[in-house]
């Protein structure tokens, strides 16, 4: 996901991506302590579209 998409969205469609992304997250972390994660790397994605997205709502709250 990249930040110029996110920017066109609205602040309500922000919260609900990053709700959903947060709700991922828990789901990988408890995959990789039971040792099932195999994509090892949407962890890292997954970590940095969150904070994509809370970078975009902090600039988005400044104007």
């Amino acid at each position: 996901m990249k930040a110029s998409e996110l920017k066109t969205k609205t602040p309500d469609e922000l919260v609900t991506e990053l709700t959903s992304l947060k709700k991922e997250q828990f789901n990988l972390r408890f995959q990789r302590a039971s040792g099932q994660l195999e994509n090892t790397a949407r962890v890292r994605k997954v970590r940095r579209d969150i904070a994509r997205i809370k970078t975009v709502i902090g600039q988005q709250a400044a104007q």
